[in-house]
């Protein structure tokens, strides 16, 4: 009995200090403003999507007629269900890698600074590394992007595949068996290289961005935190500003992701970028661009905007005094 009531105590203890620890409630923020926000946007995701792979009509209004003809108004939730369980942790990754990163970086540099940055010899020659030019901040973004998209990229496929095709793919777990049945492990990470080339410009910009923009406008106002609204607008900027930057990349990833449901995949992105501009010309790279800042503005902006107020509620004022 004895025992049992120390291991118990010891768990609690243990479950305690970790759930104590920051970078697991700034996770668990990345968490939940992920799902709230996809949630209230998921019907424009679904617009988004068939807009950029070219399915349907090219304009939003017609797509979203065709949906509710086809499917009913459930049809605006497409593959929503594998949205969620993709968001909530990419969102967790992204955001949490992205604070722990950062501040990473930051505590390095002003390391380096007192003791010295980092060299490298060559022959004779010691070449200090110029390492005080690097931004933590885009640093921090570009991680982000890349631990997102490693950890989820299997359900953004599923996801994919669920809004594109219904009929083939009705179930999230029928989705999962077919392409592991006719793909292999391989197909649930199709698209794996070209995604990363595109969300790594994307990321970096996006985050960069965001935290720049929100600084500025701090110092402008002489201000220590944002409203709501002010962290909504921003956020909406920055992923506004990010989007535009890295949407023809994005067009060549989906082409690349759904190519084998229409029977023709490029081999690569260079290729999945001519055949966009030889069928559409060079607008055809943009094609769907306003679908998409219709729904990255808005989901940007609520991210940002429930991300903050979960921090608030889940780190204490004196925690956040050490950052």
């Amino acid at each position: 009995m004895t025992d049992c009531l120390r291991r118990s105590s010891y768990l609690s203890n243990s479950l305690q200090t970790i759930l104590g620890r920051r970078e697991v409630r700034e996770f668990a923020s990345g968490a939940l403003a992920g799902a709230m926000s996809k949630a209230i946007l998921a019907p424009l995701e679904t617009l988004r999507t068939r807009m950029v792979v070219g399915v349907g009509s090219r304009h939003i209004f017609g797509s979203f007629v065709e949906i509710i003809e086809q499917n009913g108004w459930q049809g605006l939730w497409a593959g929503n269900t594998i949205n969620m369980l993709r968001i909530i942790p990419t969102q967790a990754v992204e955001l949490g890698t992205f604070e722990c990163v950062k501040r990473s970086m930051a505590e390095a540099q002003e390391k380096w600074k007192e003791d010295g940055y980092p060299k490298i010899q060559l022959g004779n020659l010691k070449i200090e590394l110029p390492l005080h030019l690097l931004s933590p901040v885009a640093i921090a973004g570009a991680a982000a992007g890349i631990a997102g998209t490693l950890a989820c990229h299997p359900l953004e496929v599923i996801k994919d595949r669920l809004t594109i095709n219904r009929e083939v793919y009705p179930t999230i777990s029928l989705a999962f068996s077919k392409i592991y049945q006719t793909e292999g492990i391989g197909g649930l990470y199709s698209g794996l290289c070209p995604t990363l080339i595109g969300m790594v410009p994307y990321s970096t910009c996006y985050f960069f961005m965001y935290d720049t923009i929100k600084t500025s406008y701090c110092r402008l106002h002489k201000k220590s935190s944002l409203s709501r609204p002010e962290l909504l607008v921003i956020g909406a900027l920055s992923g506004l500003t990010a989007s535009t930057i890295s949407f023809p990349l994005e067009v060549a990833r989906k082409r690349l992701m759904v190519g084998a449901l229409k029977g023709k995949c490029p081999p690569n992105m260079i290729a999945a970028l001519s055949e966009v501009i030889k069928e559409e010309g060079l607008l055809g790279l943009y094609r769907g661009w306003s679908a998409s800042c219709l729904k990255v503005m808005p989901n940007s902006g609520i991210t940002w905007m429930f991300y903050e107020a979960w921090k608030d509620i889940l780190l204490a004022d004196k925690d956040k005094q050490r950052v």
